[in-house]
């Protein structure tokens, strides 16, 4: 990395955003750069006000009690032979392994977390400073593998928007400096945004303000103001997600609760008088289901089977293009259908009726929800519990009535402690099937585009939730009477009678829990016209296109930003969940083609070759800033 400035006639790269996304991106360029670029120099600037490598969510800078939501082992920031890409594979730890290098001597890290280190096995959840400190490794890695003339320059600012003719040199404005950042190419890896108020929330707002109340909008939680939340008082809550998971804990052991486990294996929480109490409900009114708790083990689904690059090049080609729940989720279906039967069939048999490859001829060739399909079942799984019921599985409690709050508390502690049971049990690994096709079919995804909310909150519900600690805390939360259960189908109102907001779910009918506090436990939507970040926000004003979703549309191979009429930006990028070429997260589990890593391959061979076949001749600074540029700051 340089303190000093660069020098005008240099090619150069902006990157807004220096977590796991850019760093991401910057390990491709490392990689690729010999074979594309040669030696010739270049200036890497990587703008973000947190440090690099972590960025804002992974930070150091958080409570130690907030843990990754994914086991040791299945956490990398490196390429494997895996991974469909035109680069070179630069294989590298993943968490678990660094984790052991460092506590072996052979890697260096930072001394506090020692600790943390030591108690991490590779089926552990690590905490998130401790991914931190991987991330902040990895990225280290990167700039030094970067060829000798390739320069990093560190920017702690925000950008705040991004100018520049589609033929020259961008100008990349950045907080408290005159000068721009003069970028042949700017990459936007923009993480998790902060948004405006919709209309509901200002509303809300407007209401709390009026009567005294307390009222927390969607935010990342660990930068939530949670003093406001007093302890004794009820507080609703809306969100049974990750979000709400860092919210109880941050409320109970992040205010001197314990726990203790008993003989019988079973928590027992101790409250240390501080908390408030959390009454949560959701859409669906369960958690999202659990880690599942045990590895994959003999024959695994050949996948991709039903939703592969064949048939998302057919819906593509469809000349009236294509409907998510029509056309696409129909694949979907019968794609999870297939991994959960393939896995009871060839794991389970004694529980089938029917030999495999009987099967699987009339099950590709069934409709999915067909009664055909549902016959196929029945007469080949005869326990029910066997078979595989997405829409069940989405909406568990519809349908269900409790009389009372007390029923209702019963009745989701046995679901939660039946989901335990059964993802830490390997006599249901049909469900882990599912999972890595869920992973499968999240894989072929960005190259549709947008494909609305419903997609990435059913695949978060099943896929990506709490560890299962996590939930025995909850379980015990609920028996210390500190988190109450609203139910699904939650509606809350503010009720000016009264001056307080109340919530009620269709699970009790008739019953309203009121509460002077309310918090939307869940992250902002990331769109382009919403978001708070005023670059992103300009580039929609400036003619860059955004779905119908309000996501930004860019070239779902490598990142480029797309303009009204559908042509790409020869000079801008944007990849992340501000997009409709999302791809997951930023890391990955090793070993599952991750399309973020074919995704950053194909951004940084594409940036890497635009600089050596068109040289960009430098454009002269606005007359009305100055044409020296500070140095880079630190």
């Amino acid at each position: 990395m340089s303190a000093t400035a660069p020098g005008r006639d240099r090619p150069s790269v902006v990157i807004v955003g220096a977590g796991p996304r850019g760093t991401g991106v910057l390990e491709r360029i490392a990689a690729n750069a010999p074979e594309l670029y040669g030696d010739a120099p270049l200036d890497v600037h990587l703008v973000d006000p947190h440090p690099p490598g972590g960025g804002r969510i992974w930070r150091r800078e958080q409570s130690p009690l907030l843990w990754m939501n994914s086991m040791a082992e299945d956490v990398t920031m490196f390429t494997d032979e895996t991974v469909e890409l035109a680069g070179p594979v630069r294989p590298g730890p993943s968490l678990a392994q660094w984790s052991r290098a460092v506590r072996d001597g052979e890697i260096a890290a930072p001394p506090d977390l020692a600790d943390d280190l030591a108690a991490l096995g590779p089926r552990d959840f690590a905490g998130r400073r401790l991914q931190s400190g991987y991330l902040r490794w990895v990225y280290e890695e990167a700039v030094a593998a970067l060829p000798p003339r390739v320069t990093v320059h560190e920017h702690r600012r925000a950008a705040l928007r991004v100018t520049g003719p589609r033929d020259g040199r961008q100008h990349v404005w950045l907080a408290g400096r005159p000068a721009p950042l003069l970028a042949d190419l700017v990459v936007l890896t923009l993480g998790h945004l902060e948004a405006q108020p919709t209309d509901e929330e200002r509303k809300l707002t407007n209401f709390a303000d009026r009567h005294g109340l307390v009222y927390l909008p969607p935010a990342f939680t660990a930068d939530s103001d949670l003093d406001a939340l007093r302890p004794g008082e009820p507080v609703l809550v809306r969100g049974f997600g990750l979000a709400f998971v860092d919210l109880m804990v941050l409320l109970t052991e992040g205010r001197g609760g314990t726990y203790t486990t008993g003989a019988d294996g079973e928590l027992t929480y101790h409250p240390s008088g501080r908390e408030p109490v959390l009454h949560v409900g959701s859409r669906r009114g369960v958690p999202y289901h659990s880690k599942i708790g045990y590895g994959p083990s003999g024959d695994l689904p050949p996948l991709p089977r039903f939703f592969g690059p064949a048939e998302v090049d057919a819906l593509l080609a469809r000349p009236g293009g294509f409907d998510f729940q029509r056309d696409v989720w129909p694949l979907i279906d019968k794609e999870l259908g297939f991994a959960h039967y393939h896995r009871l069939f060839t794991a389970h048999a004694e529980r089938t009726l029917m030999a495999w490859p009987d099967f699987e001829e009339k099950y590709a060739v069934a409709e999915p929800g067909s009664a055909a399909l549902q016959a196929l079942v029945s007469a080949a799984v005869p326990d029910p519990a066997d078979r595989l019921d997405l829409a069940a599985l989405d909406r568990p409690l519809d349908g269900i009535r409790h009389p009372d709050g007390d029923a209702l508390q019963a009745g989701l502690r046995a679901h939660i402690e039946a989901d335990l049971a059964r993802r830490h049990d390997p006599v249901h690994s049909p469900d882990l099937a599912v999972f890595l096709a869920l992973l499968s079919v999240y894989g072929q995804l960005p190259k549709l585009g947008d494909h609305g909310p419903w997609w990435h909150g059913f695949f978060s519900f099943l896929a990506s939730g709490p560890p299962g600690p996590r939930l025995r805390q909850l379980l015990a939360l609920s028996r210390a009477g500190v988190v109450r259960f609203l139910g699904a189908d939650l509606a809350v109102t503010a009720d000016e009678d009264r001056g307080v907001f109340r919530a009620g779910s269709a699970t009790v009918p008739g019953h309203w829990t009121r509460a002077r506090a309310l918090v939307e436990a869940r992250l902002p939507e990331p769109t382009v016209a919403g978001t708070r970040d005023g670059l992103l926000r300009a580039l929609g004003t400036d003619g860059a296109r955004s779905t119908a979703g309000g996501l930004l549309a860019v070239d779902p191979v490598d990142g480029r930003v797309l303009d009204r009429s559908g042509r790409p930006h020869p000079r801008r990028f944007a990849l992340g969940p501000h997009t409709d070429a999302r791809a997951g997260g930023a890391f990955t589990r090793p070993r599952t083609n991750a399309p973020a890593f074919r995704q950053n391959d194909a951004s940084a061979r594409a940036l890497l070759t635009f600089l050596r076949d068109r040289t960009a001749p430098p454009v002269p600074v606005p007359a009305s800033t100055p044409r020296t540029a500070d140095a880079a700051d630190q």
